[in-house]
């Protein structure tokens, strides 16, 4: 996927502007402001490569792109990597993307990690020994870790009901075990699994998999609620 920029013009984004699971651009960079990050690395799978579709009235902007624009908008001197790659499981982020991302020096990482381990059955063992060995090195390089979970899709209606139950138990397991071993590194997990609007298919692409415009959105927000502090209104 291509990085989004910033839009000329916010007018276009009406929906995206009145829908109470997003946050305002200038509102996201004025809260991310004080944390003071100056080089992001992004790393994973196609979530955080920003594969999605369109949706009329919001911005088409992954939500790593998002982040990363707002963190730009936050500070100066500011840069950012995206290592994601679409399709990888965890163990291949692993081999294909830490040691780049440890060689930029980041002092905040954003990934995704497990979701295409997590389609099939998997060892639940080897898959937390995968997100531990791919995640320690990050946090043991002094980055702080920031773990995004899957919106919670099995029970979005768009999988087939005969596959639907055991999916679902495999995404949950997923997401309790990236936020452990996030929590047991210092680092920060973005719980969007449990999101209010996780299993409403409206936020999903017409492929049944990855979120649309209007999910990137939603989870950007997510992301800034859970990292940042809210500004509080001055008079």
């Amino acid at each position: 996927m291509n990085e989004a920029t910033m839009p000329a013009s916010w007018d276009q984004f009406a929906l995206e502007a009145a829908d109470p699971y997003c946050i305002d651009f200038d509102e996201a960079v004025e809260r991310l402001r004080p944390l003071g990050w100056k080089r992001l690395a992004i790393l994973g799978d196609s979530v955080t490569a920003g594969v999605r579709e369109p949706r009329p009235g919001y911005w088409d902007a992954s939500f790593a792109d998002r982040l990363r624009l707002a963190l730009a908008a936050a500070t100066t001197d500011f840069e950012a990597v995206n290592l994601a790659t679409p399709f990888l499981r965890a163990r291949e982020i692993r081999e294909q993307q830490v040691a780049a991302a440890v060689a930029f020096e980041p002092d905040v990482v954003l990934i995704t990690a497990g979701g295409n381990d997590a389609f099939l059955p998997f060892d639940s063992w080897a898959l937390r020994d995968d997100l531990t060995m791919l995640l320690g090195p990050l946090a043991a390089a002094g980055a702080r870790v920031l773990t995004v979970g899957l919106f919670d899709l099995p029970r979005s209606g768009l999988v087939p009901a005969e596959h639907a139950g055991a999916m679902a138990a495999r995404f949950d397991e997923l997401d309790d075990l990236t936020a452990a071993i996030t929590a047991d590194l210092g680092g920060i997990h973005i719980d969007t699994h449990r999101h209010p609007l996780g299993a409403d298919p409206d936020i999903y692409s017409s492929d049944r998999i990855h979120g649309n415009a209007r999910g990137h959105a939603v989870a950007f927000a997510a992301i800034v609620d859970t990292i940042a502090p809210r500004v509080e209104a001055t008079r």
